[in-house]
């Protein structure tokens, strides 16, 4: 049951290290807070190496890079790995400059990342190699649809395989994946693509999944999916007359901060494939 992997977090209140942009840093960090784990966001090369041994999971996310922080993502990426702290990549716009591709590639070679999760492009970009997006959103022809569900399904199991990650590509329908298993997730509003954050928000939110479930990462991530996109229905629902994407967003925070694992099994919408 999804609950269960909740529960598991709201118990060990896991400390997630994000290394993220600057966008969003704290919209993170209240979503972090309110899925029941705690964040820390260090960026400075030397205190994030020092930093990432007192935590339990890393999120590292490429939207704002500089050389800074791209010293500190790989310091801080590889002490995780070294410590087996769970460890998450979100390579926000892969295949929109040559910096971020070659940034989020080199990455994925020199640590061992326990989750992946992107839009359809960015995966598409890191499995390839090469690619392109729309900026930081996913280009058009890659979205995933009724019509090419179990091809993607099969092509993010691939990657996962390939990998060694538990991959989740995130957008009207989400697939979760590893090696020979996925879950196809429709939970989730189309109105979330107009807040700045909601995929960061989730990257931070399954680093901390992952580091309360160690076991069972690829449910877990699933959990984390879903209950992001239950809180997004739950907080359009909640958005009163003259209310738009500001109030949107912490409408979000609120419903992850008051999801339960009764909420969750009852509200997740999933089908597992393969």
């Amino acid at each position: 049951m999804l609950s269960t992997c909740l529960e598991n977090v709201r118990a060990s209140s896991p400390l997630v290290h994000s290394i993220t942009n600057y966008v969003t840093v704290n919209d993170v960090a209240n979503a972090i807070l309110a899925a029941g784990a705690s964040p820390i966001m260090a960026d400075e090369p030397e205190d994030a190496y020092e930093i990432t041994a007192i935590c339990n999971a890393i999120n590292i996310n490429i939207g704002t890079l500089n050389s800074r922080t791209i010293e500190s993502m790989f310091r801080a990426g590889k002490r995780a790995s070294e410590l087996g702290h769970a460890t998450l990549l979100d390579p926000v716009g892969a295949g929109a400059s040559s910096l971020r591709t070659n940034t989020a590639v080199n990455l994925m070679k020199e640590i061992k990342f326990d989750v992946i999760r992107g839009n359809a492009s960015e995966i598409k970009t890191l499995a390839l190699g090469s690619g392109k997006t729309h900026g930081v959103d996913a280009d058009k022809a890659d979205a995933v649809n009724d019509s090419n569900l179990a091809f993607m399904a099969g092509f993010v199991k691939d990657f996962a395989r390939n990998s060694g990650a538990v991959v989740a590509l995130t957008g009207a329908i989400d697939i979760v994946a590893e090696g020979g298993k996925c879950y196809a997730i429709r939970n989730g509003r189309a109105e979330m693509g107009r807040i700045t954050g909601t995929g960061c928000m989730l990257s931070g939110i399954m680093a901390a999944f992952a580091a309360a479930n160690p076991g069972n990462v690829l449910e877990a991530c699933a959990a984390a999916v879903c209950m992001m996109g239950l809180a997004g229905e739950i907080g359009y629902s909640n958005l009163q007359n003259n209310e738009g994407n500001a109030t949107y967003r912490n409408r979000i925070i609120d419903a992850i901060y008051n999801m339960t694992g009764e909420i969750l099994d009852r509200g997740a919408k999933y089908e597992i494939i393969g």
